[in-house]
């Protein structure tokens, strides 16, 4: 089969891939546990929040018609007849022409209809405990200076949420601010979409561990470590991450074990035109190997092993990487429930030359003004001036000049 294009290449794949991993359920996971989620199902609010009156500020719960006639220069003077700390228990009720001491969150009590905030009060001194023998008779007095009115800084039930309301909708991408919803309902898990389980295979003899010493003709593997990290970011969970050699029946019984872990296998290495491509020896059914008119990451393949989907990669790291980018981050994306990523064009601040039978995926880096410039060159082994880019540029096949200043489409890492 002759080169083919990215386009038709990326969609056989999603059709492949995205079959395989469209119903995978959901699993219950802890509050702390649920961050960068999607949830599966909505939460309804199974309490009111708030659950009872509370107070907004610290200051004096007091009755409005009892202060309508505050004045700075004219305080209503009331007895300050109990203090009310934040915690549990149900305060006395507020009898009229009185005022309670009482701390933001708060439970507010009966008779009191309004909160009166500390500094609206000629209170010299709020903080700290009162040192009365007998709390709740305090026997000292406060001067409001200003009027409230009913309802005034009082947190009302249900003011937030009522019971039954739609707190968070399903497919919501789960940050922070969610899960503080959640716990603020009483709510000690969620349901989320459980995730594709992703297994990584490094190939080539010629491949070590970064902790090992390298000899002549070995180099560090970026890949096993690369790959996996851009499945978890992209909502997958590694199931298995494992380096192998050369050797046919090593890899055969490496992606045995995959197959059985995992919904997607990612391979990378041993695709190309040499002649210990393994993955292609060790793949030659059940995959399709093939040349894909894209600079760098020509050499790519897909199909099943054992019954699961397998995607082969280029073994250089930057092959990689961008293979993953353009052939697999969107599928794994939209199923693990990720909103779609927008496109965008960027104005180019230089001249680019690009091969033009060949789509480039060129490293940039986006400047101040959101123009953006390429970073090293074409070469697919230039690990370091990947780690310096935040976008990949990507020049059109047929393209094969464009002038500074041009606009190009680019895709964020």
């Amino acid at each position: 089969m002759g080169r083919v294009s990215v386009e038709r290449h990326r969609r056989e794949v999603e059709a492949l891939v995205g079959a395989a991993l469209t119903a995978r359920g959901s699993e219950r996971v802890a509050l702390a546990d649920a961050l960068d989620r999607v949830l599966a199902v909505d939460l309804v609010a199974p309490v009111d929040l708030p659950g009872f009156r509370s107070s907004q500020m610290d200051g004096y719960a007091v009755r409005a018609a009892d202060v309508a006639g505050a004045a700075s220069a004219s305080p209503v003077v009331l007895p300050v007849v109990a203090e009310i700390p934040a915690g549990p228990g149900v305060p006395a009720v507020l009898a009229a022409r009185t005022a309670a001491r009482i701390m933001t969150g708060a439970v507010v009590p009966e008779g009191s209809d309004a909160v009166v905030p500390v500094e609206d009060t000629d209170a010299a001194r709020f903080g700290g405990r009162s040192t009365s023998a007998a709390r709740g008779t305090l026997g000292n007095q406060v001067g409001v200076l200003v009027p409230r009115a009913v309802g005034e800084f009082v947190r009302d039930v249900g003011t937030d949420v009522r019971a039954g309301d739609l707190v968070l909708p399903a497919g919501t991408l789960l940050g922070p601010q969610h899960l503080a919803a959640a716990a603020s309902c009483g709510v000690p898990g969620l349901d989320v979409l459980a995730p594709v389980r992703v297994a990584v295979v490094s190939t080539g003899t010629e491949v070590v561990e970064p902790k090992q010493v390298a000899a002549t003709g070995q180099v560090y593997d970026a890949n096993l470590t690369g790959l996996s990290a851009a499945a978890r970011r992209a909502g997958a969970v590694v199931t298995l991450a494992e380096r192998t050699g050369d050797d046919p029946a090593e890899l055969s019984a490496v992606l045995e074990r995959a197959a059985a872990e995992a919904d997607l296998v990612l391979t990378s290495g041993g695709v190309s035109q040499g002649a210990y491509e393994v993955v292609k020896d060790t793949l030659g059914e059940g995959v399709t190997f093939r040349s894909v008119a894209m600079q760098p990451g020509g050499p790519q393949g897909f199909g099943t092993v054992h019954g699961t989907p397998v995607l082969t990669f280029p073994g250089n790291p930057v092959s990689a990487q961008v293979s993953f980018v353009v052939f697999a981050r969107d599928v794994l994306e939209r199923a693990a429930g990720r909103p779609p990523r927008d496109e965008e064009d960027r104005r180019t601040v230089e001249v680019i030359d690009s091969p033009p039978g060949k789509r480039q995926m060129l490293r940039g880096r986006t400047g101040p003004d959101g123009s953006v410039r390429v970073v090293g060159g074409a070469g697919s082994h230039l690990v370091a001036t990947m780690a310096s880019a935040d976008v990949l540029v990507e020049v059109p096949e047929g393209v094969g000049h464009l002038e500074a200043g041009e606009q190009v489409r680019v895709v964020r890492l």
